[in-house]
């Protein structure tokens, strides 16, 4: 019996060990990952505005900011965490900040005004355009109310909003956008990432006490660990008896 104790500790402790390495190993690479991402950051030096009192603004206003924020939560749906909201940090380099600046973007050209210039006049779907300038405004466009304004919204064989679309939503714009969910995926696969490390380390940790303590239970006597393992049995008679 106790050698089969021992010999069931060992196994265990030999594969908490190999976990809790696992577990070190996964976090070393998170924390290499998370230094590139950083530094990826620094090198960007992209940061959000703050006034003195801590709270976001934008253009100078918190009402901007809170429009801004107002997209990212309830349009778009994303859960901001407020602590990686730092304004003792202000450089964008967590999942909130980088959904936030992306927010930032997207809200400027949903809510700008774009100058189209017909130099001859055209037709489309029976409706004549003259020549001359049109100002539109990107968030009417689309049949999705205040939703609209997004680039599958326009309709590129129309005229007005053709152009527009190329003006509004540049390659610039996407390439930011781009760039910042990148940095907003990785960021949030670095978190989660950590939190798996952490499981498998504490696996393994689990593992090598348990294998431990049978190693330890099974040095007694053999009489005192088949003592010990025994339950005792539950008494058969009556109650009151």
């Amino acid at each position: 019996m106790t050698k089969r104790l021992k010999a069931l500790g060992i196994v265990m402790l030999v594969f908490g060990v190999v976990f809790a390495g696992a577990g070190i190993y996964a976090y070393t690479q998170v924390r290499a990952g998370a230094d590139s991402l950083q530094a990826f950051s620094t090198a960007q030096n992209v940061t959000l505005s703050y006034n003195e009192d801590g709270v976001l603004v934008d253009r100078g206003t918190t009402e901007g900011a809170e429009a801004i924020m107002t997209l990212l939560t309830d349009e778009w749906g994303y859960p901001v965490k407020d602590s990686e909201l730092n304004p003792d940090d202000p450089l964008v380099n967590t999942a909130s900040e980088y959904m936030y600046q992306m927010a930032t973007i997207a809200y400027h050209v949903l809510h700008g005004t774009q100058t189209v210039t017909l130099t001859e006049d055209a037709e489309f779907n029976g409706e004549l355009f003259p020549a001359g300038e049109y100002q539109l405004e990107i968030r009417t466009v689309g049949e999705r109310g205040e939703l609209g304004g997004y680039w599958t919204d326009f309709n590129r064989s129309h005229p007005i909003e053709g152009p527009a679309r190329g003006q509004a939503w540049s390659g610039t714009a996407h390439g930011l956008i781009g760039e910042l969910g990148v940095g907003a995926v990785t960021a949030s696969t670095l978190q989660l990432s950590t939190g798996i490390s952490a499981m498998i380390f504490g696996v393994g940790l689990t593992l090598i006490l348990l294998g431990a303590g049978l190693i330890w239970s099974a040095s007694g006597k053999e009489e005192d660990v088949v003592f010990a393992l025994a339950a005792p049995e539950p008494s058969k008679e009556p109650a009151g008896v």
